[in-house]
């Protein structure tokens, strides 16, 4: 196992993890005006729309696909009756429609952010960056999907499982000989995303933390329309 190979899947994840805990802590204690997603609704709606909604869906679906499929415990899996060849054809269907629905949203926000002359007018050199990691992120995940067909075993994605649950758990760097040979694509697919964790606090995606649970009690606010009395 090379030095670089130590540093990239047994030291960095670390790194990045606390980077995005403290950073995202400072942040919210103490630039709470800057914790928002910006939203540019009022600029331009129509591919706002075509893209945001299957983005949101699809990133959420493989969000929570990763958190599940790698931090629950193979002996979980075993009690549930779900084999480890079951579990990668899961991972291969449900990734594969999840990512393709978000890159179809992400590519719509992109070129949105790019060329849409008052988005980009108003929009600022990390919102483009945090797009194009995602994008990159996302599309080496798609193509993990064609090294994953090779192999329908469930070999890899154990491999995976015991790098995550290493990491999570910081059991220092048994994780990172758990995966050293398997293919480049997963191994960038995992630097890539440790990097957007290490970048996450000095973004808008901080926003996916805020969750409006208190609108869900909230009273009503009831307008009323001026009508021609009124005026």
């Amino acid at each position: 196992m090379s030095t670089f190979h130590l540093f990239a899947f047994g030291i960095y994840p670390y790194i990045a993890i606390a980077v995005m805990f403290i950073g995202t802590w400072i942040r919210y204690d103490r630039e709470q005006y800057t914790w928002k997603a910006s939203s540019s609704q009022l600029l331009e709606k129509k591919w706002l729309r075509i893209g945001s909604i299957p983005f949101h869906v699809g990133i959420i679906g493989i969000f929570f696909g990763h958190f599940v499929g790698l931090l629950t415990p193979l002996g979980v899996w075993h009690f549930l009756g779900v084999t480890a060849e079951a579990k990668q054809i899961l991972a291969i269907v449900a990734g594969g429609l999840f990512g393709l629905l978000c890159l179809f949203g992400l590519v719509v926000l992109t070129l949105r952010r790019l060329f849409h002359p008052r988005i980009r007018a108003t929009g600022s050199a990390m919102d483009v960056v945090v797009l194009l990691l995602l994008l990159a992120q996302l599309l080496l995940g798609l193509s993990s999907i064609f090294i994953s067909l090779g192999h329908l075993d469930g070999a890899v994605m154990m491999q995976l499982m015991h790098w995550a649950q290493s990491v999570f758990l910081l059991r220092g760097f048994s994780g990172a000989e758990a995966i050293a040979n398997v293919s480049w694509i997963f191994k960038a697919h995992i630097i890539l995303g440790m990097t957007i964790f290490l970048v996450f606090p000095f973004t808008r995606l901080v926003h996916m933390l805020s969750v409006p649970v208190k609108y869900l009690g909230r009273n009503y606010i009831v307008v009323r329309r001026r009508t021609r009395a009124s005026m």
